[in-house]
């Protein structure tokens, strides 16, 4: 394990205020979610597929259950006992592959849609707000160093 750092220049402490940030940020993402997985009775990792498939949603891009199971890190058996999960509790819907009638993707039910964008709604509604406080370039320099953090926190994604 390495040392601590210890800022020694003015960019460093910058840095380190921005990492701490981060970290303030995550944990509130993470009350937050932990908030929707009581109030929806699921388990953090019926929450963390629904927040792919919000994400992929987002993106245009279909979700195979193969993805599913990359991304949460668990066995495709285990994959499968929580799309039967989430399928029952009306979440989710598996459907042909639009492309390759062979493959089945998983598709958020409007149930499950309505339901998240209730519980965030007025959270994503107030990150809005802190957003459009900035300009475009600010935007852009945001967007990129949060992209280049997700992938540098984890870059098989």
């Amino acid at each position: 394990m390495s040392d601590r750092w210890v800022p020694a220049t003015p960019q460093e402490q910058s840095a380190m205020d921005v990492l701490a940030g981060v970290r303030a940020f995550s944990d509130a993402m993470e009350r937050m979610h932990s908030g929707m997985k009581g109030d929806m009775d699921m388990n953090a990792t019926d929450v963390a597929a629904l927040r792919l498939m919000i994400m992929r949603e987002q993106q245009g891009r279909a979700v195979s259950p193969h993805e599913v199971a990359k991304h949460l890190r668990i066995s495709t058996a285990s994959t499968t006992k929580l799309l039967d999960r989430l399928t029952a509790s009306g979440h989710l819907r598996r459907q042909p592959h639009p492309l390759d009638r062979r493959a089945r993707i998983v598709v958020l039910t409007d149930e499950a849609r309505t339901a998240f964008y209730r519980h965030f709604g007025a959270r994503l509604g107030a990150m809005r707000g802190v957003v459009m406080q900035y300009d475009e370039q600010e935007l852009d320099v945001i967007a990129r160093f949060l992209s280049e953090m997700g992938t540098a926190m984890d870059p098989d994604v």
